[in-house]
């Protein structure tokens, strides 16, 4: 199975080919800009210098979120629509998830971290045999304090994977017992990781409905914040 995968739910964009969990080639640039101007033009000319066409792939992954809500969507909507016209199968996989397949041979707790601004991350954990991740907690925003009071019930060695993962280790250093942070290289997200867990998705039994793929953004938007807050003021001045 030939996969391709899309990775833009923040500053950084990448597409990566991955045939049967063998790694062909990944584009990653992160140079500031926008995702809908980079995005399938790094996929196209991936293809090329691969000899490979558009034909030649099987299914299709993308981080579908959390992360940037313009990021999310922009890769969501390429995934969909390079999906769409070739009739192929489509996954969602974690963002987050996918941050940590990237330090697989690690042993520990795999904390991954977003920036989620209003004082909050996006933020998930792993446990990592060397081999295989297991899932410790759902997606989730929490705050940095949440996040420590988790993070304070284990004596094992965690590592910190993603955008957030700076500002929660000067934050943390100190008081978190055995916390390190991932080299610049190995932090960030990418499109193998999300080629890897969507393979894994599609070997597992998903069916791939591209259809019903959706971004899983975790919290509303600034817009539909501010939009609520205006039908409860406008809700209470009724009343």
């Amino acid at each position: 199975m030939l996969l391709l995968a899309f990775e833009s739910s923040a500053k950084a964009g990448s597409v990566a080919l991955l045939r049967d969990g063998i790694l062909l080639a990944e584009y990653y640039q992160n140079g500031g800009q926008t995702h809908s101007r980079t995005l399938m033009k790094m996929a196209e000319d991936m293809l090329g210098n691969c000899d490979l066409t558009p034909k030649d792939v099987d299914a299709v992954g993308v981080a579908s979120g959390p992360g940037s809500f313009t990021g999310v969507r922009i890769g969501v909507s390429a995934a969909k629509g390079f999906a769409w016209a070739g009739e192929l199968p489509c996954v969602g996989v974690s963002t987050l998830e996918a941050m940590a397949c990237g330090v697989l041979p690690f042993h520990g707790i795999v904390c991954a971290v977003m920036d989620a601004r209003r004082s909050q991350v996006y933020n998930a954990l792993f446990r990592s045999d060397g081999c295989t991740l297991t899932r410790l907690c759902p997606d989730r925003a929490v705050s940095i304090d949440e996040l420590a009071a988790d993070l304070e019930k284990t004596t094992d060695i965690k590592i910190l994977v993603g955008d957030g993962a700076q500002l929660c280790y000067n934050t943390l250093q100190g008081r978190i017992d055995g916390l390190c942070i991932a080299p610049e290289h190995l932090r960030h997200q990418r499109a193998s990781g999300v080629a890897l867990c969507a393979e894994a998705q599609l070997l597992g039994g998903d069916p791939g409905d591209g259809g019903a793929l959706v971004p899983n953004y975790l919290r509303l938007s600034q817009a539909e914040r501010e939009r609520l807050e205006r039908e409860n003021k406008n809700r209470n001045k009724g009343e």
